[in-house]
């Protein structure tokens, strides 16, 4: 073992070892990798080692297929036999609205490019796996790449791959302390001090102690988690091919063939954290006692989907610990403010999502930028609300109970709420105010009546009426929306101008202006949709998506300047926002200085009544509207003014349900649909904002897509002939029998009376009046290309 490397990834199991693998093959060989035991230590070694390409986020879907690829080139590569059987896997439907979600996901992940998938009887799926019971069974997906790989042997692969490029491995040696110095990191193992560069964390069981040595608190647990191995069924015997891959949702079990007798795992409702700070040092291939009284229920309805089973006895119970984040899906990339720290934990499907995280993670640390999206595994999607413990315990808790319970679009999950309230919380609750939650902060949804309760679907909701008032306020009259739930980012400083020319690709606007205006990566990929406002006093803002807060403050840090400072505003700043029609004849009555002045995005400080606040004349709905910034301790007196000024122009509270369905209706994008770090400026019409003339991040990748073919698919705005549910998102476009693009958002707009789509669609498809049809909760349905912006398309209404 040197004293010194580029990398030092910490922990062997198959996350650790995959990382160090893909850091070889990408051509940093000058990487090790420190394993306190033995290879495949702590989860690894009693993983149930299942695979599957199937995951309703495209992007977890494609380095899911990403590893699933990989494993037999590293079987080759290595030499080590991982014992791939790819037997294929049913999915079961047992109730009416699982056999609708599971045919819309299989019309979805048509969308993602996941082909090998067809729907079948619960007879159908019988004669695939003999010896499951049909009993309440409505329906099935089948998938062709599904199966189970050697834990063990896979790891030992990855590792053994990695050396042969040159890559080091060092097991019985323990990681003690880490230092963060000027060149990188300072490692002292039992064995030695190493320096490095970069440090990874990929220490599963014993991330947190990890993480803790860099002073960072990761949202990571372990949990419990069972599966049970029988002796030899007759019925698997006597087959002449192995049982697929098997889950049953209503079960909450899946099953697998296991030589000649079979693997069942559950999924216990009655979950049970286990070492909550980090496994013990000495903790690496013990189990826990088996605890039939906490899986009974789930056990029994195994046994009953799989009555060969009850005949024979149960050769092995494992009972191991795995970790969870509070989403369930992995914690990966750089941790912010910790330059040179990388995560790779919570990985909790690691066999199956092991070779895409690694992939992922070498190409950031390699190039800056991965090839895939990474938010939905990226560990900034957190923030430091959740370090806190009892967070962790209730939203891993909560996953891991509702791993197989059917979540609605609409459904609003419980763990870890309420955390963060705008002031005024309780007084918009008292007015029916109904709450969902961004990253921290409980967010208003609608304004119901007293006793009010919106049913789960996957369909239009019992709310729809509600929201369509709400949106007829907003087109007719005047509405109040709590926007405490947008982003605000301070930029001063010498150098604050100059700095933001460079990071935004649009124009800077002028003092007392505001600009829509797109953030880039040097690949020529969005990074933000964001908005600019030049106060006029040397100060600027930066306004944005909230739950994105940690991730672009990270992005700013990185591309700091001297002479720059961006603070989040994000714990002082809130406001509301008054839009529609009658906008400013609500906020005049209020605002000492000349309100009419102020022109379409403008902005300006304002004495609005009692409340000296930061206002900007915009809004996402697409009529005339005043963004009111102003300190958390104004909140509740800017809200009683507000809405005693609008009394006699009929105001009412609105929520972001409304205010969503006016931006359909308008053509606006948001990031997570719309706008991603996988789309262009060219795919989204973000170009249009593009500042051609001036240097930027990302214009070089920028101006080979627009002087060059441009890109194969762009955004449309579609009217779907729907029924009583609309499109929401990744749902198949189709002309005749081809797939023709995808639903990027939908929903009903209410105003103009249309169930409306925004997509990416092939080029040639683009133009207004195209005939395609689309899958809506998995009927199809036919739809049409619309010009953008469905009303009021020269904006007359949002320009006064």
């Amino acid at each position: 073992m040197k004293s010194q490397y580029r990398v030092v990834v910490i922990g062997g199991g198959v996350v650790g070892a995959s990382v160090l693998y893909h850091l070889a093959k990408f051509g940093w060989s000058d990487v090790v990798m420190l394993e306190r035991r033995r290879l495949a230590s702590g989860s690894s070694w009693h993983a149930a080692g299942g695979i599957h390409a199937l995951n309703a986020d495209p992007n977890m879907a494609s380095l899911q297929a990403y590893t699933i690829d990989l494993l037999s080139e590293i079987e080759k590569e290595s030499g080590q036999n991982i014992g791939l059987h790819m037997t294929g896997g049913l999915t079961l439907a047992g109730t009416p609205e699982r056999w609708e979600w599971l045919q819309a996901n299989y019309r979805i992940f048509q969308s993602i490019g996941i082909d090998d998938c067809e729907l079948l009887t619960p007879e159908e799926a019988q004669k695939r796996c003999p010896i499951m019971s049909t009993d309440g069974v409505l329906g099935a997906m089948w998938a062709d790449r599904e199966g189970y790989i050697d834990t063990t042997g896979t790891v030992q692969a990855y590792a053994t791959a990695a050396k042969k490029r040159g890559a080091e491995y060092y097991e019985e040696t323990k990681v003690e302390s880490l230092t963060q110095t000027a060149e990188g990191w300072q490692v002292v193992t039992d064995k030695g001090t190493i320096s490095c560069e970069h440090v990874v964390n990929a220490a599963g069981l014993w991330a947190k102690q990890v993480g803790r040595m860099a002073g960072v608190e990761l949202p990571v647990s372990p949990l419990k988690h069972h599966y049970l191995i029988t002796d030899t069924v007759p019925e698997v015997a006597a087959a002449d091919f192995e049982m697929p891959m098997t889950v049953d949702l209503e079960g909450f079990t899946y099953m697998r063939q296991d030589q000649k007798g079979v693997l069942v795992g559950i999924y216990e409702v009655d979950h049970e954290h286990w070492a909550m700070d980090g496994a013990p040092w000495n903790y690496g291939e013990e189990l826990f006692q088996e605890q039939l009284d906490r899986i009974e229920n789930e056990l029994t309805l195994g046994f009953e989907r799989y009555p060969s089973i009850q005949n024979v006895g149960i050769k092995t119970w494992v009972n191991g610990a795995f970790t969870f984040s509070p989403d369930g899906n992995p914690l990966v990339g750089p941790v912010p403010g910790k330059r040179g720290y990388w995560s790779a934990c919570a990985v909790m499907a690691g066999f199956l999502q092991g070779g895409g995280v690694g992939k992922t993670l070498a190409e950031w640390m390699i190039h800056g930028e991965p090839e895939a999206d990474a938010w939905p595994m990226d560990v900034a999607r957190y923030g430091d609300f959740a370090q806190n413990k009892r967070y962790i315990r209730e939203t891993t808790g909560q996953f891991y109970s509702r791993r197989f319970v059917m979540t609605y679009p609409n459904e609003q999950l419980p763990a870890g709420r309420p955390l963060k309230m705008a002031p005024a919380h309780d007084a918009m609750t008292e007015a029916g105010c109904k709450w969902g939650v961004s990253w921290d902060l409980e967010v208003p949804l609608y304004f119901a009546p007293k006793g009010f309760e919106e049913t789960p679907t996957l369909k239009r909701s019992n709310a729809h009426d509600i929201v369509a008032e709400e949106c007829k306020v907003i087109r007719e009259g005047a509405g109040l929306l709590d926007i405490t739930g947008f982003s605000r980012f301070e930029v001063c400083g010498p150098n604050a101008e100059a700095w933001l020319d460079k990071v935004m690709a649009s124009k800077l606007p002028a003092p007392g202006r505001a600009k829509l205006a797109p953030m880039l990566g040097a690949n020529g990929r969005l990074k933000g949709d964001l908005t600019v406002l030049n106060w006029g006093d040397g100060t600027w803002w930066i306004m944005g998506s909230y739950y994105l807060r940690a991730w672009h403050m990270r992005w700013f840090d990185d591309h700091m300047i001297e002479g720059v400072s961006v603070r989040d505003l994000g714990e002082e700043y809130c406001g509301f926002a008054v839009v529609g029609p009658k906008s400013q004849a609500v906020v005049e009555k209020l605002a000492e200085q000349d309100i009419s002045a102020l022109k379409f995005m403008g902005c300006g400080e304002f004495d609005i009544g009692l409340v000296r606040a930061r206002v900007a004349r915009m809004s996402v709905t697409g009529e005339k509207g005043y963004e009111i910034n102003c300190r958390y301790g104004d909140h509740i007196t800017l809200r009683r003014m507000l809405l005693e000024a609008g009394a006699a122009e009929g105001i009412r509270e609105c929520g972001f349900n409304a205010m969503l369905s006016t931006r359909l209706e308008k053509s606006f994008g948001i990031w997570s649909a719309e706008f991603t770090q996988l789309y262009t400026p060219g795919m989204t019409g973000m170009d249009r904002w593009i500042d051609w003339s001036k240097d930027f991040v990302g214009k070089d990748a920028a101006l080979a897509e627009r002087d060059g073919n441009g890109p194969a698919q762009v955004q449309v705005t579609l009217e779907v002939d729907a029924l009583d549910a609309d499109a929401s998102g990744y749902e198949p476009i189709w002309a005749g029998e081809e797939r023709v693009g995808f639903v990027t958002s939908g929903g009903y707009g209410h105003y103009t009376g249309k169930s409306l789509a925004m997509a990416l669609v092939n080029r040639d498809m683009a133009e207004p009046g195209t005939e395609l049809s689309v899958h809506v909760v998995g009927v199809e349905r036919p739809a049409r290309v619309i010009a953008p912006s469905p009303y009021d398309p020269q904006g007359k209404a949002m320009r006064g």
